[in-house]
């Protein structure tokens, strides 16, 4: 009897494995078309529902440990710290910082939203694993140790983490690796903010740069999980309490939102350039004078502790500001001045590499500046001037959407932070003139740019950014195929300097097909450097191990902008 049943239970084992492994092959070759991925993606959610979750609150305890306060009251309690407490703290914390990434980040660098869009575009939906994990340290340190930055960048790659070790276990197929990197994205921005529709928004925005039907509903599911997290701790409660009655004279009022939609933009475009001026200044110095690598985010750190302690309002992520701002309770030049303080402090964290992202920083910014215009329009036409605080509302979301390149998901997640439904004109005027304008003033937001300062350039398209992903590998003809040239034709083209280098990528290829007007090129594996002093007469040839033909490399980029259009368009 008892053998009988083992032999069930036996049975019921082996056709359970059989009826998962088919669910997973199904997955993998059907991906978001079917409830099993429906599933995966509402648990995805809720893993980076809990990861953003833990990181918010790693920072909060982190910062009541060392300054006796969160974010929230970080600004007010660190004016009555004493100042050699404000000041070494940052720099204790950018040594740990730079001990973290220069141990286990090839580049020093922090990993955030603009890795999480290379990701999407290049790599299937995957991003670096270990190097993200480090990042995700690094960035909480520097949060909780005084750095001037944001906590949603670090989420976003730490969940695009969680995505990647899915997409690796279940080997996913490219399209169903975005769609779990959406999935994770959406729900890790909706349990930061609060905001599950802004959430689901920024990953088609933002991550996957469309918006494709077919992978909404997982997106969505994954970012209602990450709103659930969210309210399961803090419950259904906006991150900003406005005051209440501040009312619009909507026909009147729109061409002072329309000037602040205009100032915002140069706002968020001095931001940005500040932060890449500043990378390119540290970057200068520590080439120049040979320091290591971890000295980068400690003299960083210093920097920050010396301008915290006439302006602790720069500690964390600002939120005691950001609020402050919104409800009007902060005068005309301190909304100036303080502007101009967090812009240098993002600047010098971002720059020196301590960790964090750039997300909240333009809340911060756009908030301070939409405050100090609607102070001086409410004062210059006070009887056909609504509230100063609307102002500020508008700001936020304006400079916020000019940083980001992300006009619609960040109108509604200030929508769903303030929980002001009834101001959407006004934040959308503004929001579309600082859009447009920022998008000529940088190479359409900081993540592009900071993509195209590394040579990825994601922003013209993918008629540019594939050809710069597949290698020439996967179209070679070997030399013994049927319908490859004679191999003495061969070797006269390579002795005459014409050739392709194994691992060279299709852009590459192209390039040379147009130079040269071939309508093949030899490939060659270079031979191993030789030792100095060698005779050039000595040297080994180099090894011809295929050819590729023009109509082949053009052949491959069709089809894989077709692949491309299908998956935008399905």
């Amino acid at each position: 009897m008892i053998f009988e049943r083992l032999g069930w239970i036996g049975k019921g084992w082996r056709y359970a494995k059989g009826r998962c492994a088919h669910a997973m092959q199904v997955m993998r070759d059907r991906g978001p078309t079917n409830i099993q991925f429906w599933l995966l993606a509402l648990l995805i959610g809720i893993g980076a529902g809990f990861a953003a979750l833990g990181f918010r609150l790693g920072i909060s305890a982190l910062q009541r440990a060392i300054y006796g306060a969160d974010d929230l009251t970080l600004a007010s309690a660190g004016a009555h710290l004493p100042w050699y407490w404000v000041l070494v703290v940052p720099i204790i914390g950018g040594f740990v910082v730079g001990v973290i990434l220069d141990r286990f980040t090839p580049d020093g660098r922090c990993r955030a939203v603009s890795d999480v869009i290379e990701g999407a575009a290049l790599d299937g939906g995957r991003v670096e694993v270990k190097e993200g994990l480090a990042s995700a340290a690094a960035s909480l340190i520097t949060l909780g140790t005084g750095g001037s930055s944001g906590r949603e960048g670090p989420v976003v790659h730490l969940a695009g983490v969680i995505s990647t070790m899915v997409a690796n276990r279940i080997k996913a197929s490219p399209m169903t690796g975005r769609d779990l990197l959406g999935c994770a994205v959406a729900g890790a921005v909706a349990a930061s903010f609060n905001a599950p529709i802004a959430g689901a928004l920024f990953a088609h925005e933002v991550v996957l740069r469309h918006f494709a039907l077919h992978a909404f509903a997982p997106i969505a599911i994954a970012a209602v999980a990450g709103t659930v997290i969210n309210r399961l701790e803090f419950g259904n409660v906006t991150e900003f309490d406005l005051p209440t009655g501040s009312d619009l004279a909507f026909y009147i009022e729109l061409p002072a939102f329309m000037l602040l939609g205009l100032l915002c933009a140069l706002v968020a475009a001095a931001l940005m350039k500040a932060v890449f001026s500043a990378d390119d200044f540290a970057a200068h110095v520590m080439g120049r004078t040979g320091w290591p690598r971890w000295l980068r985010p400690t003299i960083a750190g210093a920097v920050l502790g010396l301008i915290a302690i006439p302006f602790p309002h720069i500690i964390g992520v600002g939120y005691e500001t950001t609020s402050a701002a919104l409800t009007g309770r902060i005068g005309l030049v301190e909304a100036m001045t303080f502007a101009a303080v967090k812009a240098a402090a993002v600047a010098i964290t971002l720059g020196g590499r301590m960790g964090g992202g750039i997300f909240s920083p333009s809340l911060v910014m756009g908030a301070l500046t939409g405050l100090a215009f609607g102070i001086v329009a409410t004062n210059f036409l006070p009887d056909l001037s609504g509230a100063e605080t609307l102002y500020a509302l508008a700001g936020m979301g304006a400079v916020a959407a000019a940083v980001l390149g992300a006009p619609i998901s960040t109108a509604l997640i200030v929508f769903e932070m303030t929980g002001d439904w009834q101001t959407g004109i006004a934040v959308m005027t503004a929001v579309s003139l600082s859009s447009a304008l920022a998008s000529r003033l940088v190479h359409r937001s900081f993540f592009l740019t900071q993509l195209e300062n590394r040579g990825v350039r994601i922003a013209e398209g993918p008629q540019v950014w594939l050809p710069q992903k597949m290698r020439i590998s996967t179209i070679l003809r070997p030399l013994d195929a049927d319908n490859s040239p004679p191999v003495d034709l061969i070797r006269n083209i390579v002795a005459s300097g014409r050739a392709l280098t194994e691992g060279m990528r299709l852009f590459q290829a192209l390039a040379e097909f147009e130079r040269t007007g071939a309508a093949f090129l030899p490939v060659i594996r270079p031979p191993k450097e030789a030792q100095p002093g060698t005779d050039p007469a000595e040297l080994p040839e180099p090894e011809i191990v295929g050819v590729i033909y023009h109509v082949d490399a053009l052949r491959a980029l069709n089809q894989a902008l077709t692949e491309a259009a299908a998956e935008e368009h399905s």
